[in-house]
């Protein structure tokens, strides 16, 4: 078992008046009932899923909810809509009752939440474990904030060790690490018990099951091999630009289409779309979206791959362990890349109410200023100031480039 960043902020939001309806949504398999049941021992739980008691559910009124459910857990809620309306009545007659609503469609739970539970709701969004999560063993198990979230929370720069090897977390940080290079980061893959073999199984087994059931409820597909095409193709490019019209082309699809698939992806939380750094209109920046597979474990099914990421692989890698990070604390900042068309590139940047933070991610194990020309005389670019600069790499060593303005540390001490 490991312990989640979001759970006290879970917990804490139901004991207040503005969290008597709390939904959690996210991917499959991201351990929303394991989560929703531990942080609500006392509620009752009851899973839509079951066709049989689902109408019995469907035909209740109000005042039935409020008496014999007046604290519940509906899993899999998105399955029968017209609850939600049944927990919105409840809602609008009484103040007593509170409820827990688990969804791993995007799409079909949070429009129907959005029409009818407009600010009556609190919505967490589940994703993997990060780095972090993965260090714990058990539910009261410190999750340590990562010198990133650090950065990003606080006035100061954190102290940053001269190197990797002095981090007395190394082992722990490193341990977790190894983990997600193998499995990625769903929590069924934690359990000890498993073998290699198992664990590779359950990813397989996970991608088809998504094929199956959640790709099934966001549209009535008859044919499948279109979209698992581009589902290999998107994980094959994972960390390149996304072009709609030449990816419909290589699987003989519409580029209109193409675009439909890939929101789907991003509803189900399989991906997300990087946007593009636009905010100064007098240079003359690329506006594509760079692509980035959500979690490196399903990537390795869908590809049927096993071993060391590629260079793309470990960017996507990076750039969204940032991104679950960021949304687990609830941080105020939106995360873009930036290409010029003379070919400056930053591979991550993070603008906050105060100004950027620019990060370049290289698998390399030996870094040297030649890889921070990026960052260089990047803060003409940019409509606010560009607050400091970041390489991370496996090169163990901190070092400081262009008067101290560019950091290069090792991503397991920066993000573990």
């Amino acid at each position: 078992m490991r312990n989640r960043i979001i759970k006290d902020q879970i917990k804490d939001r139901s004991e207040k008046d503005t969290g008597r309806i709390i939904v959690l949504t996210g991917a499959r398999q991201t351990g929303k009932t394991t989560l929703a049941r531990k942080v609500f021992g006392d509620y009752t739980y009851i899973s839509i899923e079951d066709p049989v008691l689902r109408s019995t559910y469907s035909a209740m009124n109000a005042g039935q909810w409020k008496s014999l459910y007046p604290r519940a857990i509906l899993d899999e809620v998105q399955k029968e809509p017209s609850l939600i309306e049944s927990i919105k009545s409840v809602y609008d007659q009484w103040e007593e009752p509170r409820y827990v609503l688990l969804g791993s469609s995007q799409l079909l739970l949070l429009q129907k939440v959005k029409e009818s539970l407009a600010g009556r709701v609190s919505i967490y969004e589940i994703f993997p474990l990060t780095l972090p999560e993965l260090s714990t063993h058990s539910w009261t198990d410190e999750v340590k904030k990562s010198l990133f979230t650090r950065l990003l929370t606080e006035d100061d720069l954190p102290e940053i060790l001269p190197s990797w090897l002095l981090d007395q977390e190394m082992p722990k940080k490193q341990s977790a690490w190894d983990h997600y290079n193998k499995y990625g980061g769903y929590p069924a893959l934690c359990n000890d018990n498993l073998t290699e073999e198992e664990r590779h199984s359950w990813l397989n087994n996970y991608v088809h099951t998504y094929l199956e059931r959640d790709v099934r409820d966001l549209a009535n597909f008859r044919d499948l091999e279109p979209f698992i095409k581009l589902q290999k193709l998107l994980a094959t490019n994972t960390s390149t630009l996304f072009n709609a019209s030449e990816s419909a082309r290589r699987i003989g699809l519409n580029s209109k289409t193409a675009q439909r698939y890939l929101q789907y992806f991003e509803m189900s939380y399989q991906l997300f779309m990087l946007p593009a750094w636009a905010g100064n209109l007098n240079k003359r920046l690329s506006k594509m979206n760079k692509i980035h597979f959500m979690d490196y474990g399903v990537l390795q099914a869908v590809l049927q791959k096993r071993g060391r990421m590629t260079g793309n692989e470990f960017e996507s890698a990076l750039v969204t362990e940032m991104y679950k990070q960021i949304k687990n604390y609830q941080i105020r900042a939106e995360m873009f890349h930036l290409r010029t068309h003379d070919g400056k590139e930053v591979d991550l940047l993070i603008e906050q109410e105060d100004g950027f933070y620019a990060f370049e991610i290289k698998q390399s194990e030996k870094i040297d200023i030649s890889d921070a020309r990026h960052l260089r005389g990047l803060e003409s670019l940019l409509n606010k100031p560009l607050k400091k600069s970041f390489i991370l790499s496996a090169d163990p060593r901190t070092q400081l480039f262009h008067d101290g303005n560019v950091i290069a540390v090792h991503f397991t001490m920066f993000l573990g």
